[in-house]
């Protein structure tokens, strides 16, 4: 199974195409400047050197036409089709209370995310440009929207509600989602795997350190809490966001500094975190060369970054009423190692002792102690292409509680004209992936064929073997 997944920005749009059955990247790009007359293309494929180009791109449509010539250039492509392709995940930022896992995108889905847009107004409308455009040019592919909320939306009431009147919450759904959660579900499962040990016996708190940051609190898989709120706002101080801060705060800068509720949106999100605090920039990098230099506000701003995470780790441990593992990963988790370790410091009544010489790894288990603590790297489109495959695999698993009676009825019911777009899906397909056959057909037909009436009636016409039919 091949999965395009498409992560749709507000003037960019990353791509990947997976091969599923190695979790193999073919081709990964990134479209920047949409709209603009020098918009940047870079992309990686068959050759390992990255390909760059400048060129008008007016739109997203435009944007997603590219993608897909580029994945079928002669020189440069990995498929000769785009019907090679059995589906398409995309990166959806919120799902509100509507979205607990991934979703096969239909009208009444999109309608859906069009009513969370509120939610998230940078983000979602993005998000629903890429899903609109993807079903225009490729009409007959099953798409999937995997959301970033999703992972959080087990949390119990007593996490996620905030101290407002409940009809605050009732009214206008002020509450705490959270977000990067398919990063954290990702590394959870990793982190796991490489203590040996199944996710749901482990009590795991995941640090997602980029310039957008958050810490989820994960019991037995589930996650119990999360830093980031209403809005990725809240939480740890980041790149450019100011995270928790007194509310009263807001009313006195506004009054005191005359600002539009706007422009105080617009000084927490984009002007706050590292870069307002040091003054100098919101790269991890940046700040520790500057700090090295004796830049005493860009060690300040270190310090208070790494002070949040650690308080932030205590109170999860407390919460979770033990602790089996640490995870770091994202950007800075990953890569910055003397700030894992300044994280790390006065910990070690919970069990953490953080091993120096292997925590210069950017990957494995860095500590000796009971509590362990590992660096993961997160693979966000790969877990969303495995949420894809999921969600267009079990598109045809109703059929497998239907009788022989029900079957010969869904398959009377088909015309000839349906009949005859199965044919050519089989023969475009040829992949042996019934269920990917089953979704494309009933997507471009918008009915609800199950995977068993296919079988039936491919083995009828010849075009399968009687074992497969009996599968």
């Amino acid at each position: 199974m091949k999965i395009l997944v498409l992560n749709c920005g507000s003037s960019s749009l990353k791509f990947q195409l997976f091969d599923m059955q190695e979790e193999k990247v073919l081709l990964k790009g990134l479209v920047e400047k949409i709209g603009s007359s020098r918009a940047m293309l870079t992309f990686s494929g068959r050759q390992p050197a990255p390909i760059r180009d400048v060129l008008e791109i007016a739109d997203h449509e435009k944007a997603v036409r590219i993608v897909m010539d580029i994945l079928t250039h002669p020189d440069h492509g990995v498929i000769r089709s785009i019907s090679e392709v059995d589906a398409v995940g995309h990166r959806t930022v919120h799902g509100g209370e509507e979205f607990s896992d991934a979703a096969l995108i239909t009208p009444e889905v999109i309608q859906a995310v069009e009513r969370c847009v509120p939610f998230a107004p940078l983000h979602n409308p993005a998000n629903i440009t890429g899903i609109l455009m993807a079903r225009k040019l490729m009409p007959d592919l099953p798409q999937v929207a995997v959301f970033d909320t999703a992972f959080h939306s087990h949390m119990p009431r007593i996490s996620y509600l905030y101290g407002l009147p409940f009809e605050m919450y009732e009214k206008h759904g002020i509450r705490r989602y959270g977000f990067h959660g398919t990063s954290h579900g990702f590394v959870a499962q990793k982190a796991a795997e490489v203590l040996g040990k199944p996710l749901a016996k482990l009590k795991l708190i995941t640090c997602h350190l980029g310039n957008g940051s958050s810490i989820a609190a994960i019991d037995g898989g589930v996650s119990v809490d999360t830093s980031m709120g209403f809005t990725p706002l809240e939480g740890l101080v980041m790149g450019t966001r100011c995270g928790d801060l007194d509310p009263a705060v807001v009313g006195f800068i506004q009054e005191r500094e005359r600002l539009s509720p706007q422009d105080v949106d617009s000084l927490m999100n984009k002007r706050s975190g590292l870069l307002g605090i040091s003054g100098v920039s919101n790269d991890m990098r940046e700040l520790e060369e500057e700090a090295g230099r004796g830049n005493e506000r860009a060690q300040l701003a270190l310090e208070i970054f790494c002070l949040r995470v650690r308080k932030y780790i205590g109170a999860y441990a407390a919460e979770l009423g033990g602790l089996d593992g640490v995870v770091f990963t994202g950007g800075i988790g990953e890569n910055a190692v003397a700030i894992r370790g300044r994280i790390l410091e006065h910990l070690e009544h919970l069990g953490i002792k953080l091993d120096p010489a292997a925590n210069q790894a950017r990957k494995g288990l860095i500590s000796s102690g009971r509590v362990k603590v590992l660096v993961v790297p997160t693979n966000e489109e790969l877990a969303i292409a495995r949420e894809t495959r999921t969600v267009v695999q079990g598109l045809s698993a109703r059929s497998e509680a239907l009788n022989s009676a029900d079957l010969e009825r869904e398959i009377a019911a088909l015309g000839v004209e349906e009949r005859r777009e199965l044919v050519l899906l089989w023969a475009e397909t040829r992949s042996g992936d019934l269920a990917t056959l089953t979704a494309r057909f009933n997507n471009r037909l918008k009915v609800a064929v199950n995977q068993q009436a296919v079988r039936r009636l491919l083995a009828g016409m010849g075009l399968l073997e009687a074992e497969e039919c009996a599968r």
